[in-house]
């Protein structure tokens, strides 16, 4: 009996052991980077717009400065192969990229600082603007990062992806919980300049981490020479030039689609693309919906950013160790399923109004929903990026299912008023939005199999 429990038990302490890697302390706080920039224009930002009595419709529409993580893959492949003067030979290409775009973003939030956006609202939206552009080109640098530390240590792949969602919501939520549990003290203003400390933080953060040693360079001189031939470039400069924008930007590309093939490759995307759109819904609107059924910012503080980041620093562990034990695949159908249940706690609320426990109840739901299903999805992506470009490749799958999060969500605050208002309605519609992505896993799901279950087979 006591042989039996403990292989049964052996398993699950082989997930655990998985994180045990310093490297995994460098993702964290890469992560806490990576999720900081998206409070300031996101819940932070509409908050403060909600209230200087800006309307539904256009709190809506300038959270489409986010459309911009929907297309920072045409400006990746540059991420990999271009290397910042003195910066590069100092830090590295991937750090160096990271603090450089970090002091670009906190001038930005110094700019914030003396916004009014009630009577200016166009030059709040630049500014956001500008956050966001810098926020999405350097997630690219951090997403790259993460995979390359990891390298080719697969068993880590899930801990690792585990350990950077809980990174990404603790520089999320903690700086959002401050935010809100001070704003009606401090001003808005006031919880902006506060931000950009937290910046110059994260900057600190960067300077510690190791930069990742890969064989980048000798993969991507290996494709230089192919196009070189392949084009039948000579030693001229023109020459030269088409052969570098060829490996830049169309190789990435090129490498994915030759690596999964056209058909299930256009599949992989779709799924990206429709996967979360549901999510992307209720997130938008979640703060004006808070506001409107009557909860304040200290009950938005304490609910959904404070108790909210505990409850998804433990549940992203859970997630991740299931989807080591039990594998992707199955972990992004369980949390797609679950994702769309959760949707519906929120259309509770709206029929019982601010009900506490009520409120307590859906954010213990939608957060374990949300990590069970992000860990998966995050590796899933982790596991289809090529060594070779995984700035661009990483950043073409997570722009993907940002298009349809951003763009599509954007007119979230118009659905509410076509609804009449109707929050109840909203939040079921939401939930339905996960049954196309949820058909479509069905269908590819045994194509996918191979590279999401690799790993957790091996554990078994």
């Amino acid at each position: 009996m006591q042989k039996t429990g403990t292989a049964a038990a052996h398993p699950w302490l082989a997930a655990l052991q998985q994180y045990r890697d310093i490297r995994l302390l460098y993702v964290f706080l890469l992560g806490c980077s990576s999720g900081f920039p998206f409070v300031l224009i996101g819940s932070n930002l509409t908050g403060w717009l909600t209230d200087a009595g800006i309307s539904r419709a256009e709190v809506g529409l300038v959270g489409a400065v986010f459309v911009v993580y929907a297309v920072n893959f045409l400006w990746a492949p540059l991420l990999d192969r271009v290397k910042l003067p003195f910066l590069t030979r100092r830090l590295g290409l991937r750090r160096s990229w990271i603090i450089t775009l970090q002091g670009l973003m906190l001038l930005l939030i110094l700019g914030v600082v003396g916004t009014q956006p009630e009577v200016s609202l166009l030059w709040t939206g630049v500014l956001a603007l500008g956050i966001a552009v810098c926020s999405s080109t350097h997630d690219i640098a951090i997403d790259a990062y993460r995979i390359e530390i990891i390298g080719e240590d697969a068993p880590r792949v899930p801990a690792a992806s585990a350990v950077s969602i809980i990174g990404w919501w603790t520089g999320y939520s903690l700086p959002g919980y401050l935010a809100f549990a001070n704003a009606d003290a401090v001003g808005w203003s006031g919880v902006y300049l506060w931000m950009a400390l937290v910046m110059a933080l994260l900057m600190g953060f960067t300077l510690l981490v190791r930069e990742p040693v890969t064989d980048r360079e000798q993969l991507q001189a290996a494709a230089q020479l192919r196009y070189a031939g392949a084009l039948r470039a000579g030693s001229s400069q023109l020459d030269r030039l088409l052969v570098w924008l060829s490996v830049t930007v169309v190789e990435p590309f090129a490498d994915f689609f030759r690596r999964n093939g056209w058909r299930l490759a256009l599949s992989i995307l779709l799924f990206v693309f429709l996967f979360k759109i549901g999510e992307a819904f209720l997130g938008r609107m979640s703060i004006v919906f808070y506001r409107e059924i009557g909860f304040s910012n200290e009950d938005i503080a304490h609910y959904s950013k404070l108790i909210g980041w505990g409850l998804t620093v433990a549940f992203t562990l859970l997630g991740s160790t299931i989807n080591i034990r039990y594998g992707i695949v199955r972990g992004l159908f369980i949390g797609g399923v679950a994702m769309a249940a959760s949707n519906l706690m929120f259309a509770w609320i709206a029929v019982v109004g601010p009900n506490e426990p009520l409120f307590m109840a859906a954010i213990v739901v939608d957060n374990f929903c949300a990590a069970f299903s992000t860990v998966a999805f995050v590796s899933l992506l982790t596991w289809l990026t090529g060594r070779a470009f995984s700035g661009a490749q990483y950043a073409l799958l997570a722009s993907l299912g940002n298009l349809g999060r951003t763009t599509l969500a954007s007119g979230s605050g118009a659905l509410v008023d076509w609804l009449g208002g109707n929050w109840a309605l909203f939040f079921v519609l939401t939930a339905l939005m996960v049954i196309p992505g949820l058909v479509l896993l069905l269908v590819i799901g045994r194509q996918l199999q191979p590279a999401g279950e690799t790993h957790s087979a091996s554990q078994r």
